[in-house]
């Protein structure tokens, strides 16, 4: 990206800028203008885009991004007169806004704004905007009709092959080899920590990682009672989760295929029972079966686990490769974290097992939240190792409309730090086995 500063230097014209308060306030929007755009845009200040205006090096602009949140609205003058500046120079204004009240939107519009995108951007929205209006000018061939060429009629077409269904169960090998599949689980340390966010796109980012060889992937839900891994991958729960669940004696590749449901033909699940259960109704045997018997089919298996410590906790716990611990920049996060180090150190668990991870995590440019991070990481003598941007409004949007980030909303940033943990654990166990 480049800053206003360094139009001068710049061999290549500035096709592009930016207008608004804060671009890092807009960084999808800088993900947008870097794929439209290359490296031939720059950013600017309102006022500073006023003064840019002038100046010889404005002639290249095609359009102008007037990005703006609730915070602009004490300005609305400045914004109008950066609009009817660029309008009487013949240049574009894209307006992308966030939290901006319809009437201020109204008056920009009025005052020569072409096009309005809300913020988040929809995926590919701005690549779309801009290609219309570089050829709106263009004239449009109009290619004559050819009467000697006739429609196929409905005979000729062939009827549409049907859609795999979603949610089907899955057939599985019945002489898979021994286990040899690698455990992640997730955990909560407080409601609301993102632990289920995590493990449902991990997984599906795990499954999807490429396009010709993704290992398989197994997202199990073990929050008996308040699990929603069926309601982020919009799947419905059936009665033969909790049939296998409560006889797992009994259970075989087979039976336990039919508890799973397919994705998107590409994910595997286990989604919680239809009906609220005790967290005690199964037992550490029962929790090692279902685990052995995931590991034996799927190169990765997901769980997402309960908040509340069971019996069973330990089970997985011991069994898992990498346990992630979800935390927030919060008190209650801070005392629960605490608390569950020391539980499990009480019960001389692998509390070292942990893999903290903090949820929302503060901007580079927040040189304050950065301060509490440390601080709380240095207060509870742990380390955060990984931390995951704050995805904002598209987050819950993408778990009402049950689809993966990966799908709803591909750019968005908590998106792509998932994804690239995800490819670092996968690119992790294929050196291990080329090693082993």
């Amino acid at each position: 990206m480049k800053s206003g500063l360094k139009v001068e230097t710049d061999p290549r014209p500035i096709l592009a800028c930016t207008v608004c308060r804060d671009v890092q306030n807009f960084d999808l929007l800088i993900v947008d203008m870097e794929e439209v755009m290359g490296d031939q845009w720059g950013d600017l200040g309102f006022s500073d885009a006023l003064t840019f205006f002038d100046q010889a090096e404005a002639q290249h602009l095609e359009f102008i991004a007037l990005a703006i949140d609730d915070l602009d609205e004490d300005e609305p003058d400045l914004l109008k007169r950066v609009v009817i500046e660029a309008k009487k120079r013949g240049i574009r204004t894209l307006l992308i806004a966030e939290d901006v009240t319809p009437a201020l939107l109204h008056q920009l519009l009025r005052m020569g704004a072409d096009e309005f995108i809300p913020y988040p951007p929809p995926s590919g929205e701005l690549m779309e905007i801009v290609e219309t209006l570089r050829h709106a000018e263009e004239e449009v061939e109009v290619v004559p009709a050819q009467p000697e060429e006739q429609a196929p009629t409905l005979a000729a077409v062939p009827d549409p092959e049907p859609a795999a269904e979603q949610g089907q169960s899955v057939n599985l090998k019945k002489d898979a080899p021994e286990a040899h599949g690698v455990l992640i689980a997730t955990h909560g340390l407080a409601g609301g920590v993102g632990a289920s966010t995590l493990a449902t796109n991990l997984a599906w980012e795990m499954a999807t990682v490429s396009k010709k060889d993704s290992p398989s992937v197994c997202l199990i839900d073990f929050d008996l009672q308040f699990g929603s891994v069926s309601t982020y991958l919009d799947l419905p729960r059936r009665d033969a989760v909790l049939e296998l669940l409560t006889d797992t004696e009994s259970m075989d590749s087979e039976s336990f295929g039919q508890a799973l449901q397919k994705y998107e033909d590409a994910l595997n699940v286990l989604t919680s029972p239809t009906d609220m259960v005790p967290l005690d109704l199964i037992t550490n045997d029962d929790v090692q079966r279902v685990l052995d018997m995931a590991c034996r089919h799927f190169d990765f298996v997901v769980v997402d686990m309960p908040t509340t410590i069971v019996q069973w906790t330990e089970v997985v716990l011991q069994a898992a490769h990498v346990y992630f611990a979800l935390t927030d920049i919060d008190m209650r996060s801070a005392q629960n974290t605490m608390r569950m180090k020391r539980a499990l150190q009480a019960e001389d668990m692998p509390f070292e097992k942990l893999r903290y991870v903090l949820n929302r995590a503060p901007k580079f440019t927040d040189l304050a939240g950065k301060s509490r991070v440390k601080r709380m990481s240095e207060s509870l003598g742990i380390s955060i190792e990984i931390q995951l941007p704050d995805g904002g409004k598209a987050i819950p949007a993408s778990g009402d409309h049950g689809q993966p980030l990966a799908l709803s909303a591909s750019k968005n940033p908590l998106r792509r730090e998932i994804a690239k943990l995800a490819k670092s654990l996968v690119e992790l166990e294929e050196k291990s086995a080329r090693v082993g």
